[in-house]
């Protein structure tokens, strides 16, 4: 039976390897905690935000995260895709998630506010009415992904292909236009 932790406040502090696993987390705030060296088995946040915390290079396999949000926060090279896939539900504001995966993840809505999200991986991912608000996507993957209602409109750096993303009612900026254009070699200027 894991570990329950209700409304409590943790601050500045560094996570051992195995130091969260086997625990719950609810309407719990993180600030200035570092996670880097986690291996994440069998945790579970609920309703908890995360400000200013690094979780690059974690393992966060085995994790639930239904209503997270972070701010601010270091993530990169984490794989989502390992997360589980019971009521997954984040927010992103100004964070950095460069190198992570959202593989085949079912993301419905999810808002990316000003976050760089540089080669990161949303390959057959449904990102339907999901909100990248002045992202960096630059290099991002979003084959096979269904990014219909998705709004790219203030985003940028992003090459997409029509051909194999879904893209109905998607919104871009006329600005992003030649993101969607790259591989017909056209030139809009």
């Amino acid at each position: 039976m894991p570990e329950y932790f209700f409304d409590q406040e943790y601050n500045s502090y560094t996570y051992g390897s195995d130091e969260v696993n086997f625990k719950e987390f609810e309407s719990c705030t993180f600030n200035n905690c570092t996670f880097s060296a986690c291996s994440f088995i069998d945790v579970t946040f609920i309703d908890c935000v995360f400000n200013d915390c690094i979780f690059s290079q974690s393992k966060i396999n085995h994790v639930a995260l239904r209503t997270v949000t972070f701010y601010r926060c270091e993530i990169k090279e984490v794989n989502f895709a390992m997360c589980s896939k019971l009521i997954f539900e984040v927010r992103f504001f100004d964070c950095v998630l460069d190198f992570s995966k959202f593989y085949t993840l079912k993301i419905k809505g999810t808002p990316f506010i000003n976050c760089s999200l540089i080669a990161v991986d949303f390959m057959a991912a449904d990102l339907t009415e999901v909100l990248f608000e002045n992202c960096d996507l630059y290099r991002a993957e979003f084959a096979k992904a269904n990014a219909n209602k998705a709004n790219f409109k203030t985003s940028r750096h992003y090459t997409i292909d029509p051909k194999t993303t879904k893209l109905k009612k998607a919104i871009f900026s006329l600005e992003g236009l030649k993101g969607l254009l790259y591989k017909h070699d056209i030139i809009v200027n």
